[in-house]
């Protein structure tokens, strides 16, 4: 008897034990599947699972194929997609207004938050990753002017002499007789845009075109540290285990050279003891120690230390991936490249290293320019806003309440078929000129349409506060490359190998270079 009532109580506490174990699990199950139904978003299309977990889209980021994937179920669906339990995709440009407007009621998610930095214990967050749409403000007011079309032109000085170089290294490397090889082109455009941005931000190179190769490894941890920052983005709650864990780091490779480079060159400015330093062409840096004295109750020297590691990690990037999408997609294209040749060395003005000003005159290069942003711009991923007071109404007439978030991604809209035609998908660069027959009006009006449908540098107050920069490194940098050198793709057949993450970032552009007579 006593063998058998011990067997029952051994069953129930096993049977106990299995209950305490499974009552998470079922509470799980249970409010999931409550959350599923209840769901206002329930009604609106997307894959299976991300109407239920996050998993999904993280899965897909991680993939590197996200803005392919999300442009298909467009294709399927329609322009309202769900790729998350509370979370929409949009490709609806009457609506970039309502969503990235001024007004600062969208506030970004928290999608932004893990690109963040733990200093002296707590997370701080910058221009970029701040949600705070108060903070953002205060943050920017006092740098704004400094990023003004007219004061980044007296930069362009820096910017020249570092053209220079560079054209003195494809010469030397790949362009003159006896040194004649294979260029990866896209390569060498990022190591000239990780020293122009250092230049414009310290007075001083990286240092990448003379040495030939990403010697410190800074661009391959930036790039691994932004495959981090747009998975983890999917999924917040996992840069509190990664990242940001108290116990052990576990996160992306550490930027501390980047970092410290930065922290050397405030410490010897602040010292008068930077030897890079032209007081008559004040770089970044200099702008944002003089805000510091404008606006000392703002601005101290980790702000500082905020705004040189955006302007450091996130200029070069974005710049490097739009000028090599100019360049593969002219190259790949004889008649283009052809086209806007002629159009180059026609013009009397255009220097050796083209002056923005004489650029951006050039109706055909605009052309190319834009149209290569609009194809591939910098970034590839949605722009994610939360849903105000207010709620939002689509243009099918159905209702988003407060607290779910909607955005679009730069990579769709930019492609949005009732925008820019049926030819969406196709590099034509022509769609920006006025067509023969076309009047001025209609052109003007199809110009606005474009523009109000354009996310390249994204929108509102969280517009990219960067965009003039890079529009000057990209106008100065095309037509000085195409001028001075016949460029050809290896193999113009092969397509280029892109890596969705954030950014878009290419390789594949192998070329042979000439230096023109």
């Amino acid at each position: 008897m006593g063998a058998v009532t011990s067997k029952i109580l051994d069953l129930d506490v096993q049977s106990l034990a299995a209950l305490v174990a499974g009552v998470p699990a079922v509470t799980t199950l249970a409010w999931w599947t409550g959350s599923y139904l209840t769901s206002p978003l329930r009604k609106y299309p997307g894959p299976f699972l991300a109407g239920w977990t996050n998993l999904w889209r993280f899965l897909a980021v991680r993939r590197g194929d996200m803005h392919i994937r999300t442009k298909k179920l467009h294709e399927k669906y329609g322009p309202i997609v769900r790729i998350g339990p509370n979370l929409l995709d949009l490709d609806l440009p009457e609506l970039i207004k309502t969503v990235y407007g001024t007004d600062g009621k969208w506030r970004k998610t928290e999608f932004y938050h893990n690109n963040s930095a733990i200093v002296n214990g707590k997370i701080t967050y910058h221009l970029f990753s701040t949600t705070d749409q108060a903070e953002h403000a205060r943050m920017k007011r006092p740098i704004v002017k400094y990023y003004s079309m007219s004061s980044v032109l007296a930069l362009e000085p820096l910017m020249e002499k570092v053209t220079g170089d560079f054209l003195h290294q494809l010469d030397t490397r790949f362009a003159t007789k006896g040194a004649e090889k294979q260029c990866d082109l896209g390569e060498w455009i990022a190591f000239y845009s990780w020293d122009v941005n250092g230049v414009a931000t310290y007075s001083e190179r990286f240092g990448y075109l003379d040495r030939g190769h990403d010697f410190d490894h800074s661009i391959e941890f930036a790039d691994k540290s932004l495959d981090y920052f747009a998975a983890v983005g999917q999924m917040p709650f996992l840069d509190f285990l990664l990242d940001k864990n108290p116990v052990k780091r576990i996160g992306p490779p550490n930027l501390a050279n980047v970092a410290g480079i930065a922290v050397q060159h405030l410490m010897a400015r602040l010292q008068g003891k930077d030897e890079n330093y032209d007081p008559n062409v004040p770089d970044f840096l200099q702008h944002f120690i003089d805000s510091k004295t404008e606006h000392p109750e703002l601005v101290h020297d980790g702000v500082i230390m905020g705004y040189l590691l955006v302007n450091l990690l996130a200029g070069a990037d974005t710049t490097a991936i739009t000028l090599r999408a100019i360049f593969y997609y002219v190259l790949k294209n004889r008649f283009i490249y052809t086209k806007l040749v002629e159009e180059i060395q026609s013009c009397p003005d255009l220097e050796d290293v083209a002056k923005y000003s004489v650029a951006r005159a050039l109706p055909y290069l605009e052309a190319v320019i834009r149209e290569a942003m609009r194809m591939h711009p910098g970034v590839c991923l949605m722009m994610e806003r939360y849903v105000p007071e207010s709620g939002l109404t689509l243009p099918d007439g159905s209702y988003i309440p407060a607290g779910y978030a909607v955005g679009m991604n730069p990579y769709i809209v930019n492609r949005n078929k009732t925008v820019y035609g049926d030819d969406a998908d196709i590099f034509r660069p022509e769609r920006w000129l006025q067509a023969d027959g076309e009047t001025a009006e209609a052109y003007t009006e199809r110009m606005r349409l474009y523009n109000a449908a354009d996310l390249t540098f994204g929108g509102g107050s969280r517009i990219c506060i960067g965009r003039h920069f890079a529009t000057l490194e990209i106008y100065k940098l095309v037509p000085t490359l195409l001028k001075r050198y016949d460029i050809e793709l290896v193999n113009p057949k092969a397509e280029w190998d892109v890596t969705g993450s954030w950014f878009p970032r290419q390789k594949g552009i192998i070329c042979n270079m000439k230096l023109r007579n």
